[in-house]
């Protein structure tokens, strides 16, 4: 079932939201080779409490983290643990919060060192990737317009695999809502969106192949050819003309460049999108 949210309700998912962003730039400020990536957990579980909030993913089916955290090769839902991240490595971080009876969701994917050209590439296209998405999240249009120009963008106008195995989907006082929505598709084609439907747009794009599978842990999903994966993900009201970022990726790219172990350089092509 599809839940329309009034404009108060949204407001009060914007606050859901911009905690999980305001949680990425904390990630953002830390990252450096050497640190586990359970301490990140730890830190971002501590900083959601400390907020007013609760971790959406915690418990969630059985998940025992905070963070979903997803290095090099992992495309999403990868335990936290005793890795170290090394220089070169990409790390994808997926988080929820749960506050005021809403949900927001947010992912983001940061580059540690010196990482492959072609890669901060990927990055940069998933990134973008995302607003591409938004733009098509208003009144009127169809799930299926969001998921084709996703693809159209990181597959046709580049050569990457969009994963198909999972999705994007609504959110509000439940994690997961209807109607789920891919990354791949064609226009005109699912639901129908209506103002005031709020979702997960979340493009997971691999350097190589789309294929992918999960790890016995019956979470953590990997590249089937072992290249590297992009994770973006933003929580979006859909409006009458686009849609409307709930989360914001400003401050995240701030402390990103502020932060001399990661690699921003991947911005610093001109920007296509823009946050709304």
């Amino acid at each position: 079932m599809i839940h329309i949210k009034t404009n108060q309700e949204i407001e009060v998912m914007r606050k859901s939201a911009l905690l999980v962003s305001a949680t990425h730039t904390e990630v953002a400020k830390m990252l450096r080779p050497g640190i586990t990536t359970l301490s990140i957990d730890k830190m971002a579980e501590t900083f959601i409490r400390d907020n007013g909030g609760v971790p959406s993913f915690k418990g969630y089916n059985g998940f025992r983290y905070t963070l979903c955290i997803s290095v090099n090769e992992v495309v999403v839902h990868g335990f936290p643990g005793a890795y170290e991240l090394k220089d070169g490595d990409i790390i994808s971080v997926d988080c929820g919060v749960y506050m005021n009876g809403y949900h927001g969701d947010s992912a983001y994917t940061f580059a540690i060192g010196n990482v492959q050209p072609e890669v901060l590439q990927l990055l940069r296209v998933t990134r973008d990737s995302v607003f591409k998405g938004a733009e098509q999240a208003h009144d009127n249009n169809r799930v299926g317009d969001i998921s084709y120009a996703v693809e159209q963008y990181c597959s046709k106008l580049h050569p990457y695999g969009v994963v198909r195995d999972l999705v994007g989907h609504g959110i509000g006082k439940k994690l997961h809502e209807d109607p789920q929505v891919p990354n791949y598709g064609r226009r005109g084609d699912g639901k129908r969106l209506k103002e005031g439907m709020v979702l997960a747009i979340e493009p997971m794009i691999n350097l190589g192949t789309r294929e992918v599978y999960t790890l016995d842990d019956g979470w953590t999903v990997v590249t089937k050819d072992g290249k590297a994966s992009a994770h973006f993900e933003h929580t979006v009201a859909v409006r009458k003309n686009r849609g409307e970022t709930l989360s914001s990726f400003v401050d995240i790219e701030a402390a990103e460049r502020a932060n001399p172990e990661l690699n921003s350089s991947h911005y610093d092509a001109p920007a296509t999108v823009t946050e709304m």
